[in-house]
């Protein structure tokens, strides 16, 4: 299985992801948590993504899919994979796409989480408190937000327009959004329960 979850920053797509990578017995790539283990190694590339994610902005194209060019040539990839937070823009998705071509590895499917705003920022609040991740500070989310909107939204238009879009509503107990997931993609919708 080879798949894309969207959904804006804090729609419960590193959730599902877990979830499902547990499922399939597949990787979960978070874009987001390869940059934080930059930042955390103190690596030239983590000490300018701090700052860029700090201020709430996205890190460059160029970087991200550096990034995520050296994950997918890894032998654990080979079974599959759940891209979590890219592509982020068209020029991800495009970039992308040519990628999963090049290496053999094209998506089964392409998963949006729908989640009200208002939702979004009471969950980031609440992990805000928890983890204390800058990213989740509530104004720093209002302007990811804002970013998500302009930039990321238009990806689902990507993926809509060529059929592999599946949309799912976000919000509810995990097990009921892990079963609305399930049941759009290929090949799981008879097993839900199983």
């Amino acid at each position: 299985m080879r798949l894309v979850l969207l959904g804006a920053p804090g729609s419960g797509k590193g959730t599902q992801a877990a979830r499902l990578k547990d499922r399939f017995g597949i990787l979960h790539i978070s874009t987001g948590d390869l940059l934080r283990a930059e930042v955390k190694a103190g690596t030239e590339l983590g000490l300018k993504a701090k700052a860029v994610m700090d201020a709430g902005n996205l890190v460059a194209d160029d970087i991200l899919l550096g990034m995520l060019e050296a994950r997918l040539a890894q032998p654990d990839a080979a079974r599959g994979f759940i891209l979590d937070g890219y592509p982020r823009n068209l020029v991800q998705a495009d970039a992308l796409a040519s990628l999963l071509q090049r290496i053999g590895q094209p998506l089964d499917a392409v998963v949006k989480l729908e989640v009200p705003g208002e939702t979004i920022i009471g969950r980031c609040e609440i992990r805000f408190a928890k983890e204390h991740r800058a990213d989740d500070n509530p104004e720093t989310v209002k302007k990811r937000l804002e970013i998500y909107a302009e930039q990321t939204a238009p990806v689902a238009n990507f993926y809509a327009q060529k059929g592999e879009l599946k949309i799912v509503n976000g919000v509810g107990e995990l097990d009921e959004v892990t079963d609305r997931i399930l049941a759009v993609l290929p090949g799981t919708s008879a097993a839900i329960n199983g």
